[in-house]
C-alpha cells in the first residue's frame, strides 16, 4: 500500500514540475505583467471617474426611466413594452428639465430644477465612491468623508454643466 502511494506521489510531482524538470521563471516577465496590470487598474478607474462625472447629469432621466419601466414591467407591460416606456419616459424627463431651464428665468425656479437633477447626481456620486473607496479599506470615517466629498462634488459638476447647457446661446433681454 505505502508502495502505491509513494508511485501516486512521484506522479504527482512530475506533472506539477512539467514533466520532471524544473519550470523556468523569468523575473522580468513577473513585474512586466504587475506594471501592465498596475496600468490598466488606474486606467480603468480613470474611465470610471471620467464617465461618473460625464453621465453624472442624466442621473435624475435615468433614475425616473428606470422606476417607470420597472413599474410599466410589474403591471403586465411585458420585457419590450417595459423597455420602451423606461426609453420615453427618460428622454422626456431630460428634454423637459433641459426645456423649462433654457425658458424659465425666474431664479428660484431654476435653482429648484437644477436641485432636481443635481441631488441624484450626488447620491450616485456618493453610493459610487463609497463603493469604491472599500476596496482599499480605509476605515469607516474615511470612507463616510470620501463618499460626501465625491457627492458634492458631483452634484456641483452636474450643476455646472446643466446650467453651461442652458445658457450658451445668445444673452436675452428680459
Amino acid at each position: 500500500m505505502f508502495e502505491v502511494a509513494a508511485g501516486m506521489l512521484k506522479s504527482y510531482r512530475s506533472l506539477r514540475c512539467g514533466g520532471g524538470g524544473s519550470a523556468s521563471w523569468n523575473p522580468f516577465e513577473w513585474e512586466d505583467a504587475m506594471f501592465v496590470t498596475a496600468f490598466l487598474s488606474l486606467a480603468g478607474l480613470g474611465f470610471m471617474c471620467w464617465l461618473l462625472f460625464n453621465l453624472a447629469v442624466y442621473a435624475l432621466p435615468v433614475f425616473a426611466a428606470f422606476t417607470v419601466g420597472m413599474a410599466a414591467y410589474q403591471s403586465g407591460a411585458g420585457a419590450f413594452g417595459a423597455l420602451l416606456i423606461a426609453l420615453i419616459t427618460g428622454a422626456a424627463t431630460l428634454v423637459l428639465g433641459q426645456s423649462l431651464l433654457t425658458y424659465v428665468h425666474r431664479p428660484w425656479l431654476r435653482g429648484a430644477i437644477v436641485l432636481a437633477f443635481c441631488v441624484p447626481a450626488g447620491i450616485a456620486g456618493y453610493h459610487a465612491v463609497y463603493g469604491l473607496a472599500g476596496v482599499g479599506d480605509p476605515g469607516p470615517v474615511w470612507r463616510q468623508l470620501f463618499g460626501l466629498t465625491a457627492g458634492l462634488v458631483i452634484s456641483l459638476v452636474a450643476a455646472s454643466r446643466l446650467l453651461i447647457r442652458t445658457t450658451s446661446g445668445p444673452m436675452r433681454s428680459q
